[in-house]
């Protein structure tokens, strides 16, 4: 009996043992994403993260959770702003090189959510899960190889880990796919297998190859409805090991790759891949080493000469170790404490999925609710309480969209001010995405949209007098009055690739006054 539960344990602990090469892959990856990250955000500066722009303290608090962290609330300043975007920028550089790792995850962990906290209308999904990534990531050995922690360590670097955390990371993702998959279930487009060709007729969103892709429905539905049962079946990621759960991520890995040269959804796609990485076990990182040595062997010792050199410069840094009494027993309880924290998120992962509605008193259950939203309120502070992962689910999207906000000079000019043309109805473009010039644009679009129709705060108000005060004239001219408008295309499978054929109707947003002058509705021209 001793033997079988030995069995059982040594099985149970393949299967949630995460191998040291993926951690270090993982933390260079999530570095750079960090550092791109910031990179692309800089784009929008001033307009998204300054009081001169369209999201000032004001309302990025109240659209965060009630009491959420973040190192912005404290500051308007532009200098000290821009400070904390530069020091989230090296805090990406040290996970790169895995110096101090888990001081350097610990504070990236932080940092983005204190970003994403700033400014809530620009997140979309793929900020959700990095927070979940770098949550995890805080109690796994990520400088345990291919770092200059590493190089500093007399013992030799453990192969793989397994425990508590590592069980938490696993599990966060496919309790992701899973969830997802769940959802679509309730969908019979996805059940049949229409909801991808549907989803690629959004010219709002299709970069890249997606317009080519939309011309081939018959391909999409059969992708569309592997990608489907692999969702479903996303709990053989951690049931299957070796080189099979290789073969299941690999279809995942194709899965989002083909999302980031198709549709524009945001970083979702390269932080899913780089979240995949830990699924990979050592027999895939061996055969990789095999093929590098026998089909390019000449990679393969450049590679070893990289290496080695990246190795000398790694001991030219210092050690900065602390290995006092004192600071030790602080490292244990630290160490304790992260144990701690783990074993309570993985049970706010269970009560998540069996609690009942807040409020319901039948059955004796009013005390788990109460523990439920408390503990929920909490990681609601950290941006770390699970959302419903309802991604195109459970109904794929069906709609196009584009803006237009219709203004009035001072000199009585009617003017499309939002696509920078005469006021039309007319589409502004073949491909609706250009409306934007980043992809978190269009995330705060959707938010500012919500805002107008839900009165849920006032970005549509505040992005109306932006306007007022910053649109440009060479002639002297002002706005006097604007109303903003969106148009919705009804996209059906005959019309994917025929966007004059969709049924099409405008929804009217709000209206706002410049300068004192009175707010009226401009109507739109006939498209």
């Amino acid at each position: 009996m001793r033997h079988g539960f030995s069995r059982a344990w040594d099985g149970l602990r393949k299967r949630f043992e995460i191998y040291t090469r993926a951690l270090a892959a993982f933390r260079i990856t999530v570095g750079f994403l960090i550092l791109i990250d910031i990179v692309l955000r800089s784009r929008n500066f001033a307009y998204f993260y300054t009081e001169s722009g369209v999201v000032p303290l004001d309302l990025a608090a109240h659209r965060a959770s009630s009491n959420a962290f973040s190192f912005y609330h404290y500051t308007t300043e532009p200098v000290l702003i821009l400070g904390l975007f530069f020091l989230t920028g090296l805090v990406g550089l040290q996970l790169i090189l895995g110096y101090k790792t888990r001081i350097a995850t610990v504070l990236a962990f932080l940092l983005v959510i204190s970003l994403d906290h700033r400014n809530g209308l620009v997140l979309s999904y793929a900020d959700t899960l990095f927070r979940f990534l770098l949550f995890w990531a805080i109690f796994l050995p990520l400088g345990e190889r291919w770092s200059i922690d590493s190089v500093h360590r007399d013992k030799t670097p453990r192969t793989r880990v397994a425990g508590l955390a590592t069980i938490g990371y696993l599990a966060q993702f496919v309790y992701m796919y899973f969830r997802n998959g769940l959802h679509k279930t309730e969908s019979d487009l996805w059940w049949s297998g229409d909801a991808t060709p549907l989803i690629m007729g959004i010219t709002e969103i299709t970069i890249l190859l997606g317009d080519i892709a939309a011309t081939y429905p018959t391909a999409l539905r059969y992708g569309g409805l592997t990608w489907f049962y692999l969702l479903l079946g996303s709990g053989l990621l951690i049931l299957f090991t070796g080189r099979w759960r290789a073969i299941l991520v690999l279809m995942l890995l194709i899965g989002h790759a083909s999302f980031a040269i198709t549709v524009r959804i945001g970083a979702f796609p390269f932080v899913a891949i780089a979240g995949l990485i830990p699924f990979l076990q050592t027999v895939i990182w061996d055969d990789a080493t095999r093929i590098l040595r026998r089909w390019t062997p000449r990679t393969h010792r450049c590679l070893n000469d990289l290496q080695a050199k990246l190795r000398s410069a790694a001991l030219k840094a210092p050690t900065l170790t602390l290995d006092s009494p004192t600071m030790m027993r602080w490292k244990r309880a630290t160490d304790s404490s992260a144990i701690m924290i783990v074993a309570v998120v993985l049970t706010v992962y269970t009560i998540t999925a069996f609690a009942p509605v807040p409020g319901m008193t039948t059955s004796g259950l009013d005390e788990r609710v109460e523990l439920h939203d408390q503990i929920d309120h909490h990681l609601q502070r950290f941006g770390i309480n699970q959302p419903g992962w309802t991604i195109f689910a459970p109904e794929p999207r069906t709609l196009d969209r584009y803006y237009i906000f219709a203004a009035e000079t001072t000199s009585g000019d009617l003017i499309d001010v939002y696509n920078d043309r005469p006021l039309s109805a007319d589409r502004p473009g073949d491909d609706l995405h250009t409306q934007y010039d980043t992809y978190r644009e269009r995330f705060y679009m959707n938010d500012v949209r919500r805002a107008a129709l839900d009165d849920r705060h006032n970005a549509h108000e505040l992005l109306a007098e932006h306007i007022c005060q910053t649109w440009p004239d060479e002639h002297g001219d002002e706005l006097a009055r604007l109303s903003m408008y969106y148009i919705r295309e009804r996209i059906t499978l005959e019309t994917i690739t025929i966007p004059e054929n969709r049924d099409t109707r405008a929804v009217h947003l709000y209206d706002h006054g410049c300068g004192g002058h009175e707010a009226e509705t401009i109507p739109l021209p006939e498209a």
